[in-house]
Parts: structure tokens; C-alpha cells; sequence
């Protein structure tokens, strides 16, 4: 198991635990969601799957963190879209690229992500 798996597992483990669930969607949330997702694996703009695994996505890389648990792992919606944003802000070392910083996404396209990404 790589290092991010277990603590991962126990997220997975607690959260089914605790009965967590997901309130319903309206119909504008799940479409930014559904945008998101398609940008998120999008090979030509997000393209996480190049480092991340992500839940439905194909080919999916392993040199970061899955993205799973996100609203456990990232409770503040804005620290997750600092990341994105330029993870290099806070780890000097990152291979991630600058997405806002080299303008890869556009803000929207960074919050649709975001939006996205949070659901994981």
C-alpha cells in the first residue's frame, strides 16, 4: 500500500460508519458538477488522471493521492481551490502543475473542478 492508502481507508471506514450522506442536488449543481468531472478528466486541460486516481476515470496515474474523502480531506472549499490553483504555494517540491498561476483553467473552469472534486 502506497503512504496515502491507509489513512484514506480509515476515512473510507469512519465516514461509512458516521452514516454520512450527501443532501440532493439541484439540477444547476449537478450540471457544474457534471462540467467539472468532464474537465477534471479532460486530457487536454485538468487531466488529474495523469497523477491522481480518480473514481470512474480510466488510465488513471499514482504518483499523487487519490482523490477520495476530498470534503473530509478538505473541509475549507477555498484551501482545495488554493491547491489547484498553485499547489506550489505550499509545497515548493510539487510536480503539480499551476493551473490558475499558467493559466491551464480559467477561475470558472477552476471552480467547476472544485465543484467536482469535492464530491469525491
Amino acid at each position: 500500500m502506497t503512504k496515502y492508502m491507509v489513512p484514506i481507508l480509515l476515512l473510507v471506514i469512519t465516514s461509512a460508519e458516521l452514516g454520512w450522506a450527501e443532501p440532493a442536488l439541484s439540477s444547476d449543481a449537478a450540471d457544474k458538477i457534471e462540467r467539472g468531472k468532464e474537465l477534471t478528466f479532460a486530457r487536454g486541460k485538468g487531466n488529474c488522471l495523469a497523477c491522481h486516481v480518480v473514481a470512474g476515470g480510466e488510465m488513471a496515474g499514482n504518483v499523487a493521492p487519490p482523490l477520495i474523502m476530498m470534503k473530509v480531506r478538505y473541509p475549507d472549499r477555498m484551501k482545495l481551490r488554493a491547491q489547484i490553483w498553485d499547489a506550489s504555494a505550499l509545497i515548493s517540491t510539487t510536480t503539480m502543475p499551476p493551473f490558475g498561476r499558467h493559466r491551464i483553467l480559467t477561475e470558472e473552469e477552476i471552480d467547476l473542478v472544485v465543484d467536482f472534486v469535492l464530491t469525491l
